[in-house]
């Protein structure tokens, strides 16, 4: 019998990655790997992605390949987010370090370009003062890319480094030949400016790179970062990271509530925007759930922590963004297919170019090698490299920041392409809860009916019941003393009660509840009746014992943000649906308020992930919005599952895109911010591939000095980073 081996993930921190290629080498390097199942790199969150078989598996082996690729890895530690303030110390590390020695390097290298470029000294002092100025900043400030070629090529592969270290060697070694071997000109100028401006470049990506997670740290930045608890009887203050499940958490007015849980005593008004986007405060009582990272406005209350830690809501998104900002869109496929060839072809291109010119054209050598030095620099995949990855952390972080946790590059790129959504009804388009929409009255006013009404149905323990109780309470509708209660199984209810008028017998619920107990209903009632029926509503008729007093009608109703939402979606040109386990009329008369003509009616949960399937053999991409449990399967059978943020925790887990505030209208923006990103995607592409098809040749037809394409180089990454960061200030 074979043995079933099970995946898991594990994630990691690289350092030293200067290009794509360096992450295509890291995965090149780890899926020769027999228990490593897949590899991702992602270049511009510097993460590495494992899936692995667990029982043949351990940290130090990957560490051990990532390291043999010349690269360094540590294991990534996501316990209470402290990982990532200790990766935005090194960020903001690493961003100085490139700063510094770029300020090194521009002041070796200004007395050299004096010397040759303004002053023309070609004197034997000069060039050895040029040489050794040059010499400092090729092996000093350049050596990463030795080390980085040397790497690559003992992996028999090829990255930037290899591109600079060839180009800026070839220029060096000729300046330092006709110093002291034989006559000719010198060119330090243009090894150690080219050097000088890619560390320019690098240190200005870095900086554009850090603002990409801007989004985490908005977030991270909402946590408490103390809570005060009631431990053997004392009050105690104690770091958010110290609260356990159990712990009782007092909050006083104008505090952070630090973790999840649920109040014990006392009641409050609590901001829940940051969740919610409701800018009106939440008002919360005994047993009701707070969450950590929300404020509490007026208030004193206790709860008791009930997620703590990276199980708080709000870690949990975190954990989302960074898990989505780590992730590959497929379209980054075509840029690492690109990338793989992409240094080995410039290099050809280079010879090329050198062959053609010194060779062929008869050039004097120089020409022809600065023109070889020249395409080199040029080229670089990092434009192409950071594409896609910097686009997504914008535009999952802007997600993120409006209530949409979108959890990957892959549900971001689909959503863009969805054809056609099906919504769930109930909890997705409706409340989810049933409540009271008409009073009929044909003998007590409307008040003292519902009064009577509320006051039976407090004794059932029927959903609907507790939908007229809910009513009755939020009109503050006093209950009446009810004695010799009777639930009567699939019909109603019957009980006495108690009116100034005296002792009163009455029934609540069915046509044949009334039939039961002869109790005579008109043609008139008969017909109202039908008529809220037909409307999607549930009537029940209340009677006394020898006539009808009045109807109640109980319809779960829809979201105020359900047709606007359909609407929008119709007008981009979606095709909306609705499946339901409920009956037809039920369905179409809320399919009616919602919009949406398409209904699927009296499907059952199992049945759902078939009816997605269906319109998926119609070659449609197709979304499911959904909230249960049984819309799990159907959340995972569409192109892409979206769940509201409100569901069971299972669908939530199914679904690609999250909507925090339970908002339909957050589909639409969903979509919308996919396009846009895509959009940027595209962009950065084209203009990443255009950069390099334009400045190839132009390299290579000797107009253009080898230290001015190093500038260019360097400043089209930075580009293509700011042109990601432009979707921060976008609407949708």
């Amino acid at each position: 019998m074979i043995k079933d081996k099970k995946i898991e993930k594990r994630e990691f921190h690289i350092k030293g990655m200067h290009c794509a290629s360096c992450a295509l080498t890291i995965e090149n390097n780890l899926e020769k790997l027999s228990d490593i199942k897949k590899a991702d790199v992602n270049f511009a969150t510097e993460k590495l992605y494992v899936e692995y078989d667990r029982d043949n598996y351990n940290d130090e082996k990957i560490i051990k390949s990532v390291k043999g690729a010349g690269y360094e890895a540590s294991v990534v530690d996501d316990e209470n987010n402290s990982d990532f303030d200790h990766k935005l110390e090194e960020k903001n590390s690493e961003t100085a370090k490139e700063r510094n020695l770029f300020v090194i390097s521009f002041i070796l290298s200004l007395p050299v370009f004096v010397l040759a470029m303004i002053l023309k000294d070609m004197s034997f002092e000069s060039k050895v003062i040029q040489a050794v100025l040059a010499g400092i900043v090729q092996f000093y400030i350049g050596f990463r890319f030795y080390r980085g070629f040397y790497y690559a090529a003992k992996n028999k592969s090829a990255n930037m480094d290899t591109l600079i270290a060839i180009g800026t060697s070839a220029a060096f070694f000729y300046s330092l030949a006709t110093t002291f071997l034989i006559e000719g000109e010198v060119f330090f100028e243009t090894s150690s400016f080219l050097i000088t401006f890619v560390v320019f470049g690098k240190w200005l990506e870095a900086k554009a790179k850090g603002r990409t997670g801007e989004a985490i740290k908005k977030l991270l930045g909402l946590q408490a970062k103390s809570a005060r608890v009631i431990r053997n009887g004392k009050e105690i203050d104690i770091a958010i990271s110290e609260v356990v499940v159990g712990d009782i958490v007092i909050v006083r007015p104008g505090e952070k509530i630090p973790v999840d849980g649920k109040i014990i005593e006392g009641h409050s008004s609590i901001d829940e925007s940051m969740v919610t986007g409701e800018s009106i405060p939440a008002e919360k009582k005994v047993g009701d759930l707070v969450i950590g990272a929300t404020i509490n406005k007026t208030g004193s209350f206790q709860f008791q922590a009930e997620k703590v830690g990276k199980d708080t809501m709000l870690s949990q998104i975190i954990k989302f963004v960074q898990d989505a900002q780590g992730s590959k869109a497929p379209i980054q496929k075509f840029a690492d297919m690109i990338s793989g060839y992409f240094v080995p072809t410039v290099v050809a291109i280079a010879m090329i170019t050198f062959i053609t010119w010194y060779f062929l054209l008869s050039v004097p050598f120089v020409t022809a090698l600065l023109a070889f030095t020249a395409v080199l620099v040029i080229a670089c995949p990092c434009a192409l490299g950071l594409a896609t990855p910097t686009a997504i952390m914008v535009g999952t972080g802007k997600g993120a920041e409006n209530g949409i946790l979108i959890k990957g590059g892959e549900p971001l790129e689909i959503a863009g392409r969805i054809q056609a959504i099906v919504f769930d009804k109930t909890g997705t388009i409706t409340k989810g809860k049933p409540e009271v929409i008409d009073i009929i009255n044909y003998e007590y006013s409307k008040e003292e009916l519902l009064q009577i009404i509320s006051s039976v149905e407090d004794k059932s323990e029927h959903p609907l019941a507790e939908s007229i109780v809910r009513k009755a309470k939020k009109d503050k509708i006093k209950f009446l003393t009810v004695n010799d209660f009777q639930a009567i199984a699939g019909h109603g209810v019957r009980a006495v009660v108690s009116l100034k008028s005296g002792q009163i017998d009455f029934f609540i619920g069915t046509e044949k509840l009334m039939d039961d107990y002869k109790i005579n209903i008109t043609d008139e009632i008969k017909k109202e009746k039908e008529k809220m029926e037909i409307e999607g509503k549930t009537v029940m008729i209340v009677a006394r014992k020898d006539r009808i007093v009045g109807l109640i009608a109980v319809a779960d109703v829809i979201k105020e943000s359900s047709k606007e939402a359909i609407e929008k979606l119709q007008q981009m040109g979606i095709k909306t649906m609705m499946i339901t386990g409920d009956n037809h009329r039920t369905a179409e008369a809320v399919g009616k308020q919602a919009g949406i003509e398409n209904i699927l009616a009296e499907v059952l949960p199992e049945n759902k992930a078939g009816e997605i399937k269906k319109l998926q053999e119609g070659n449609l991409k197709v979304a499911m919005v959904g909230d249960g449990i049984n819309d799990a399967p159907a959340l995972a059978q569409a192109d892409l599952g979206i769940a509201m943020g409100a569901g069971t925790d299972i669908a939530i887990e199914t679904g690609g895109i999250v909507l925090v505030k339970n908002d339909l209208r957050d589909v639409t923006r969903a979509i919308t911010l996919s396009k846009m990103t895509m959009n940027k995607i595209k962009q950065n592409m084209f203009w990443a591939l255009f950069y390099n098809s334009i400045g190839i040749p132009i390299a290579a037809f000797g107009l253009l000095r080898a230290e001015y394409a190093g500038l260019a180089m360097a400043l089209s990454s930075v580009s293509v980073v700011l042109n990601s960061l432009l979707l921060k200030n976008k609407k949708f």
